[in-house]
């Protein structure tokens, strides 16, 4: 099992949803400590670039307005890569400050735990709106049924992730499984490394 003193995936849903929740309700803040601040640092960006590619889909959005929203949300996905790694270093971390060293031979999962939480983030906003649409009243019952046939599909998938999520850290705080934090490395930001950037400032 996980150690005490590190939350498990169902205290990290949670916050997650909750959190989907309010922001909508209220100014996005985050009051938490540890691994549950910079998983709730990651779920923020996602809420943000959830937002702007709705508004990048508006049929009224100018092409000014749509280029801006492009940029955002790079600096956004790029964001939420960044702390994706974030939270697997802190991960790394928590088994480190633990003493917990993986056996010898042990696998490697092919998704890390960060990853995983990131996709949980984005399961809970996809929950959170195909719930919104169940509450339309400009909806025929058609469109209503296609929303319920998919929130129940989320609902399991979302349940399945949790289940595997957990289980993989309860492997890595066994030794039984080994982390590592796998580097973006993402080339279109890095002004040196593509060639629409690099190529630009010397033409000019």
């Amino acid at each position: 099992m996980a150690k005490a003193d590190f939350p498990t995936v169902e205290q990290l849903t949670q916050l997650q949803i909750e959190a989907v929740a309010r922001w909508h309700q209220e100014p996005i803040s985050n009051d938490y400590e540890g691994i549950e601040e910079l998983v709730c640092q990651q779920h923020e960006f996602n809420y943000r670039l959830w937002h702007e590619e709705d508004t990048a889909r508006s049929p009224s959005a100018t092409d000014q307005e749509i280029a801006d929203v492009k940029r955002a949300i790079d600096k956004l996905n790029q964001a939420r890569n960044d702390m994706i790694e974030q939270v697997d270093d802190a991960i790394t971390r928590c088994l480190t400050e633990q003493g917990v060293v993986a056996s010898d031979g042990a696998p490697i999962n092919t998704e890390t735990a960060g990853s995983a939480i990131d996709r949980l983030s984005i399961m809970s906003l996809r929950l959170y709106h195909y719930r919104e649409q169940l509450e339309r009243e400009d909806v025929d019952e058609e469109h209503r049924l296609k929303v319920e046939q998919r929130v129940a599909l989320c609902e399991q998938q979302h349940h399945d992730l949790s289940t595997s999520l957990q289980q993989l850290l309860n492997d890595l705080f066994n030794g039984v499984k080994q982390h590592r934090t796998y580097r973006q490395m993402k080339m279109y930001n890095d002004p040196s490394l593509n060639p629409a950037i690099y190529k630009s400032n010397t033409s000019s």
